[in-house]
């Protein structure tokens, strides 16, 4: 799979995903993705300052894409 075709699988993904963390009020933006599989993503909204936002990404958003998008290695926040 080419580098933009990775990307698009990506995005494809999140969108999936946005519902459910649009229902409690916050989004995430995705930002990019490394030549390591590092998934580059931004939290908005009320996920901002969010107590729950490290187990958002690691237990859920992270564990999807993984299984989802091949070559995903990881997720990292950025602001």
């Amino acid at each position: 799979m080419n580098k933009e075709d990775f990307k698009n699988k990506i995005i494809d993904t999140l969108e999936k995903i946005r519902p459910f963390i649009r229902r409690d009020g916050g989004d995430i933006e995705y930002v990019d993705v490394n030549d390591d599989g590092i998934v580059l993503l931004r939290m908005k909204g009320a996920c901002v300052g969010c107590s729950f936002i490290d187990t958002t990404i690691s237990e859920g958003v992270e564990i999807i894409l993984q299984e989802e998008v091949e070559g995903v290695k990881g997720v990292k926040l950025v602001d």
